[in-house]
């Protein structure tokens, strides 16, 4: 135990400026809207409209990081390695910018898109760390 979290936690505010970013991009860009009504989303919009790719980021994100956070927050409890965790925090995080980005600059309903690359590399980063994570909780038994 006793662990230098440090990064870590570094690479996890990162991922809550990400989300808070996607917020206000996602709330303003819906708000110009001529007759946005409130907690509703035009079912017609699709790829092409910047409303429904920042919506789609944003609720994206909200589908992905409860089992993130949880999964880093058991890590950090049962005292993981403080190098796995920062290095799968950040390679989250810099892949989920790096969706962001790519679903933000790119209209497309092809599958797998170039964001669809980086959901996975962050996908990826999650399963490994949550992997590491029942390897030592087995351990711990």
């Amino acid at each position: 135990m006793g662990e230098d979290y440090q990064l870590a936690y570094a690479g996890l505010a990162v991922v809550l400026i990400t989300l808070l970013v996607q917020m206000l991009v996602a709330s303003y860009s819906k708000a110009r809207q001529p007759g946005a009504v409130p907690g509703k989303i035009d079912e017609s919009l699709s790829h092409q409209s910047f409303v429904f790719r920042a919506h789609r980021t944003f609720m994206n994100s909200l589908e992905n990081l409860p089992l993130f956070f949880g999964t880093v927050f058991l890590a950090l409890f049962v005292g993981m390695s403080s190098t796995w965790v920062a290095v799968t925090v950040w390679v989250f995080a810099l892949a989920r910018i790096a969706h962001m980005v790519l679903y933000y600059g790119l209209a497309t309903e092809r599958n797998p898109s170039p964001r669809s690359y980086f959901y996975l590399i962050a996908l990826l980063a999650n399963v490994v760390l949550l992997v590491g994570l029942v390897l030592q909780l087995a351990n711990m038994v």
